[in-house]
Formats: structure tokens, C-alpha cells, sequence
């Protein structure tokens, strides 16, 4: 399960612009910014991004179809935005991961009861980018 498509472009119009200023300081959190598949258009999208060394994982919280997701897979990479600098990432693998173990326990019962065990990994392609 997953969230539904109405929460998605609600937040997308609305959510998405007034929290994207905060989202950059929050822990847990970050901004993706990667481009279309057939525009080449640039998007940023907020999300939620937990470090393991040079491993990050992504909670697909629309599920693995969403637009981005699609844009990553397509394109091979990403630059990801946090409170502790910028990162290209590259190498990305969506999986299914229902103990939801790939991020902290903090995390997994809010997750657990929005149905989110969907995720993605991408791996540092080189140093931080900013």
C-alpha cells in the first residue's frame, strides 16, 4: 500500500512548495533533484533519505511508479540535497522490504502504518557535490 494519488498531487501543488524550505533542515528528510524522461526538465522533490555509509535509501512513499522514481531509473542518477551537504548518487535499485530494515526504528512504525515498505537505493558516485 502505498499513498494515494490524490495526497501525491495535492502535496506536489501545494505541500511540496511551502515545506521544500524546511525539508533541507529537517533529519531524515532531503530534496532529490533529477530531470525528466522525455522534457529534461529539472524537478526537485522532497523525501525522505537515510545514510548507511555510501548507501543511501529513499522511502518510496507513492510507490515505485511514481514520476521521479521513473526519472532516476531512466536517467541512472540523482543529486541529493541535505542539511549535511549535496550528493550525486547513482546505481539506483527500487526494493520491496517489508520489516522495513534498511532504515532506523524510529522510523518503521510510521511507515508499517502507512503501508510504505517500498524503497529505493542509490550509492555516492563521487564526493559531496556542494
Amino acid at each position: 500500500m502505498t499513498l494515494p494519488h490524490g495526497v501525491a498531487r495535492f502535496n506536489r501543488r501545494v505541500t511540496n512548495r511551502v515545506l521544500g524550505p524546511i525539508v533541507m533542515r529537517l533529519p531524515g528528510f532531503g530534496m532529490l533533484v533529477h530531470s525528466g524522461r522525455n522534457s529534461g526538465r529539472r524537478y526537485r522533490t522532497p523525501i525522505m533519505a537515510f545514510r548507511h555509509g555510501d548507501r543511501f535509501v529513499i522511502a518510496l512513499t507513492y510507490g515505485p511508479g511514481t514520476d521521479w522514481v521513473r526519472n532516476v531509473e531512466a536517467s541512472g542518477w540523482c543529486l541529493l540535497e541535505t542539511r549535511s551537504g549535496t550528493f550525486r548518487l547513482g546505481q539506483p535499485r527500487v526494493f520491496h522490504d517489508e520489516r522495513r530494515r534498511s532504515v532506523p526504528r524510529l522510523v518503521r512504525p510510521p511507515l508499517r502504518l502507512l503501508g510504505i515498505s517500498d524503497f529505493m537505493e542509490l550509492w555516492l558516485v563521487d564526493a559531496p557535490a556542494g
